[in-house]
């Protein structure tokens, strides 16, 4: 499988290695950095003062060709009438988006300058271990370890970890 990072907007250059480490460990595949992309200016909501998720995902499908697509961006994203996400894909799909934005907060919900770059890092290992889990198929996991346990917060998503737990691989390996 070859999976190609899309990035969408003005995405760090840690960002994007640590993302491509992260899904060469865990997923076993090849992994591709396409050119970044412009925000695409019609997916804000000025109402919200964010922007719409899937637009990132369709960017992404329409410039990455690896199997599958992932959009990495630092803008803020909602999807439909949830407040925010973290990421976004679709169950058996080609693509899907990470989002840093909120990944920089601190664990009790306040934005802080910059967390410390390995728990950054470390969020954004897991979030697009999860996103494009989502892509070969699994679903959210009831293992709060997992990779792919659902994690509103980023105080969740600090207490799981970037692997998978064994059923979630035994689902796609």
């Amino acid at each position: 499988m070859r999976v190609d990072i899309v990035p969408v907007g003005d995405v760090p250059a840690h960002v994007k290695r640590e993302a491509s480490s992260s899904l060469r460990s865990i997923y076993d595949c090849e992994v591709t950095v396409s050119p970044e992309q412009s925000v695409p200016e019609d997916a804000y909501d000025e109402g919200r003062s964010q922007y719409r998720a899937a637009e990132f995902i369709d960017v992404a499908s329409r410039v990455g060709d690896g199997d599958k697509t992932l959009a990495i961006t630092p803008n803020d994203l909602y999807y439909r009438r949830r407040n925010y996400v973290f990421g976004l894909a679709y169950l058996d799909g080609r693509g899907c988006v990470v989002s840093t934005y909120r990944l920089q907060t601190s664990s009790d919900g306040g934005f802080s300058e910059r967390p410390a770059a390995d728990v950054f890092d470390d969020r954004v290992r897991k979030e697009v271990v999860h996103e494009l889990g989502h892509t070969l198929g699994l679903e959210h996991c009831d293992n709060n370890r997992c990779a792919m346990n659902f994690s509103p917060t980023v105080r969740e998503v600090d207490r799981k970890e970037q692997h998978l737990c064994g059923s979630c691989q035994r689902n796609i390996f």
